[in-house]
């Protein structure tokens, strides 16, 4: 398999060196760029995939509907679309950026770069990459909040970005 180079970057995400996956993943808290993308249906159901079995990171866990590392010189447009395709068969989306933000964990530092659609074309999650996907109503999601259902990540974007964008849509 070939090996991944990821962009170390700033908080600004000015990149300002490589390092490998496996170093990113290592406890190095070298901050790198990942894209999410958070896909909506017409009934306000929002999508998220569960994780294969085999990831390093989490698996077996629901979590953002599309989220993927940034390879080193890819911009965060490429990123967005190569995976997207890679991990729904999806080509055809308009992307709207919602929020950037730096997510820590015990092994990792990320700035996520985060996104949201409204889709209604046909969904084909890569049976590799994904264990299963589907849409959640919001209810559904918000009763199963630390119950070890959902990845820290998508649980602290639920709370932080999802919920008040939702807040501020109703307000309209």
């Amino acid at each position: 398999m070939k090996e991944e180079w990821f962009p170390v970057v700033d908080e600004n995400g000015e990149t300002i060196g490589k390092a490998t996956r496996e170093e990113c993943h290592s406890g190095s808290k070298w901050l790198h760029p990942v894209v999410h993308l958070h896909i909506w249906n017409e009934a306000g159901g929002l999508y998220l995939q569960k994780r294969s079995m085999h990831k390093d990171i989490q698996p077996g866990k629901w979590d953002t509907a599309v989220g993927g590392h940034i390879d080193y010189e890819e911009t965060v447009e490429e990123a967005l679309v190569r995976e997207v395709r890679e991990e729904l068969g999806i080509t055809d989306f308009s992307p709207c950026f919602m929020t950037r933000y730096i997510f820590e964990s015990s092994i990792e530092k990320e700035l996520v770069h985060t996104f949201c659609t409204v889709y209604t074309g046909r969904i084909s999650p890569d049976r590799e990459e994904l264990e299963d996907g589907r849409f959640w109503e919001i209810k559904e999601i918000e009763a199963r909040l630390g119950k070890e259902v959902f990845t820290p990540n998508f649980e602290q974007e639920f709370q932080q970005v999802i919920l008040p964008y939702l807040s501020r849509g109703k307000e309209r």
